[in-house]
């Protein structure tokens, strides 16, 4: 396999839905009413969930990038404080910083001058190639859990 398909397969596991929908298209249009509530025999609010995986997203980013990154506090500070989002314009926040920074480790996959089998000069055991990898498996995990809430109700 040469290395550009390698590194189209790695950022398409962010980007393309796959055998799942996409990121973008399952937070496209979210109904409001279901953002904040509990659906019976769900664990979490999808306002819960979105914001689990853009702060979980930003940490491995920035881990990916930074040398002197500091991980939050596990596990409190992989979850927001709140069940509900404070307003609308948190949630397109949300939605808007997980596209771009679901995109921005795509393009980094993309990046020819970066080696993504090569480990991280702070951490030589970790390297983009399983980074990218554990938040695609994360996203999908959690995307799952939101289709799930706008199943249950209906949507």
């Amino acid at each position: 396999m040469s290395h550009q398909v390698f590194r189209d397969q790695l950022a398409r596991l962010l980007v393309s839905p796959n055998a799942h929908i996409s990121m973008r298209d399952a937070l496209k249009d979210f109904p409001s009413d279901l953002r904040g509530r509990a659906v019976a025999g769900l664990p979490h609010t999808a306002w819960q969930l979105l914001e689990h995986i853009r702060i979980c997203q930003w940490d491995v980013l920035e881990y990916s990038r930074n040398a002197d990154h500091v991980s939050p506090e596990w596990p409190d500070g992989y979850w927001p404080d709140s069940v509900e989002p404070p307003d609308e314009i948190a949630w397109d926040q949300s939605v808007e910083t997980v596209i771009a920074e679901m995109e921005e480790l795509a393009a980094t996959a993309l990046d020819e001058t970066i080696d993504a089998l090569e480990g991280f000069a702070w951490a030589p055991e970790h390297n983009l190639m399983r980074e990218i990898a554990i938040i695609a498996k994360h996203n999908s995990y959690h995307l799952g859990q939101l289709m799930m809430i706008r199943k249950a109700d209906g949507h």
